[in-house]
């Protein structure tokens, strides 16, 4: 029993004798106190008291891509615990290669009956992916939130990291240190913070007077061997610098200069995205470019509860500022050999 009552009080921030009083029905504690609570045990898993158990919270489901980029467990725990603070009860729905897909949640959820759901990255935010399910969403008038931008066409409430800004940092960034071979480690083609991201890039080049080349742009998987695999290919064709569209990807670059016999920085640069956890830690400790994951977890919160509690929501996307994050990773360009 104690152990419940502090990993509840922990949860919701308050003290264990609250928790008791809540578990036992007593006065002298707020709704919203009480609700939050309630909230806990369901979260944490344990069983209600029987007398509470017909006061089970509001559902919110929660869909993550897979998990292979911290920067998403990171802002799930942002947004589950806010919405668990304000009542809530959130599903996590983690997707995973070749297993239960984004459609397959949305039937899930809807059958659920639940208030409203959140997106993490998804289809949404690539133009030649799935997106049918998403209309069904809108069509029902269900509480719905994208984190990580969204394609043309589907009306929802998005959160977004300004990554045209971004990529703008990091280019400035190495252009001041004179680096004109700027490789850029992207997503996908049809990916559209990756899009975003080169526009920012060209933008940057272009006004410097060194437009990006072509063959300095590379594209893959959010993974760890296709960052190795991509910056293999920009290292052989010239590029002295590697912007990358995440962490992970950062450090599969990482991995490249050093398998080609080189050194981060001082053969290499290399830029990551996300400022994920630990980034600090890295060998060399990793430039990168952070994303205000708090700013953004506490808006996409404020703009579901928003549209539960009857705000029509007009499908705004809200571009955060992201900051350029100096580390270790990067360094003057090397002096070509006599």
């Amino acid at each position: 029993m104690s152990k419940r009552l502090a990993e509840v009080a922990r949860k919701v921030g308050v003290s264990e004798a609250t928790v008791s009083r809540v578990l036992n029905d007593k006065p002298g504690v707020s709704d919203a106190t009480r609700q939050a609570v309630l909230t806990a045990l369901d979260v944490l898993g344990y069983e209600r008291p029987t007398k509470l158990r017909g006061e089970r919270a509001p559902l919110v489901g929660l869909v993550l891509p897979e998990l292979t980029n911290p920067i998403f467990p990171a802002l799930a725990e942002i947004i589950a615990g806010g919405l668990t603070q304000m009542g809530y009860t959130p599903l996590l729905c983690t997707q995973n290669a070749g297993g239960i897909t984004e459609a397959d949640y949305v039937d899930m959820l809807l059958q659920q009956q639940v208030s409203g759901v959140v997106f993490l990255g998804g289809n949404y935010s690539q133009t030649d992916a799935p997106h049918a399910h998403y209309a069904r969403l809108v069509d029902v008038k269900l509480p719905t939130v994208f984190v990580n931008a969204r394609t043309e066409g589907i009306e929802v409430a998005t959160v977004s990291t300004d990554d045209t800004t971004a990529a703008e940092q990091a280019v400035t960034h190495l252009l001041q240190l004179g680096h004109r071979r700027i490789g850029m480690l992207l997503g996908p083609i049809d990916h559209v913070p990756s899009q975003r991201k080169l526009v920012g890039a060209r933008r940057v080049l272009d006004a410097a007077g060194e437009p990006l080349d072509d063959r300095l742009i590379v594209r893959g998987l959010y993974t760890l061997e296709s960052g190795q695999a991509g910056a293999t290919a920009l290292l052989d064709r010239g590029a002295t610098a590697i912007v990358c569209a995440s962490d992970v990807l950062a450090l599969g670059a990482i991995r490249a200069v050093r398998r080609a016999g080189k050194r981060v920085p001082q053969d290499a640069s290399v830029v990551g995205f996300d400022d994920s956890a630990l980034m600090s830690c890295t060998e060399p400790p990793l430039t990168t470019i952070r994303q205000p994951i708090e700013a953004m977890g506490r808006t996409a919160i404020d703009l579901l509860v928003a549209q539960i509690r009857g705000a029509v929501s007009s499908g705004i996307e809200l571009l955060f500022e992201p900051e350029l994050v100096l580390r270790a990773s990067t360094a003057p360009v090397s002096p070509l050999p006599a």
